[in-house]
């Protein structure tokens, strides 16, 4: 799913920017993955908790208290569930690009299955009291360090 409205304060122009539960263990390893394969880090990461994360739901029109995908913030637009996904794997080295093999499946159904994952990451995969900090080599990765 893909939303294009005003450009979201604190990134820039071109800056892709990845929004993930800062919670959820499910997504902290989806951003430990980026941190790992992005050898080019061409992915800012933002926790969708933290306030650069929370101006970009709010500049987009998501809700800042529930968040229920990851998001792909590329420019003024915004990427969701799994087009998000299959555009930031497309950009990652060899293999991770076979995974885009997905865009075959329609649409309506990736979601779906998307959604299936994400409705209850919590209970398949866990949650974390509070905000993953990430590694003093790690902060250059995520927005506004």
């Amino acid at each position: 799913m893909k939303q294009k409205p005003q450009s979201h304060p604190n990134v820039a122009t071109q800056e892709p920017v990845v929004l993930f539960d800062g919670v959820c263990r499910l997504c902290a390893a989806w951003a430990r993955f980026l941190i790992r394969f992005d050898k080019k880090r061409r992915f800012k990461l933002a926790t969708v908790q933290s306030p650069e994360g929370q101006a970009i739901l709010r500049s987009h029109g998501f809700p800042t208290d529930y968040y229920d995908t990851m998001l792909l913030a590329e420019g003024p637009n915004i990427y969701t569930k799994s087009a998000a996904f299959f555009r930031v794997m497309r950009e990652l080295p060899w293999p991770w690009p076979l995974a885009c093999i997905g865009w075959v499946v329609p649409s309506v159904i990736r979601d779906w299955l998307y959604d299936r994952i994400a409705l209850n990451r919590y209970k398949l995969f866990g949650r974390y009291d509070v905000c993953v900090i990430p590694n003093k080599d790690h902060d250059s990765r995520f927005l506004g360090e």
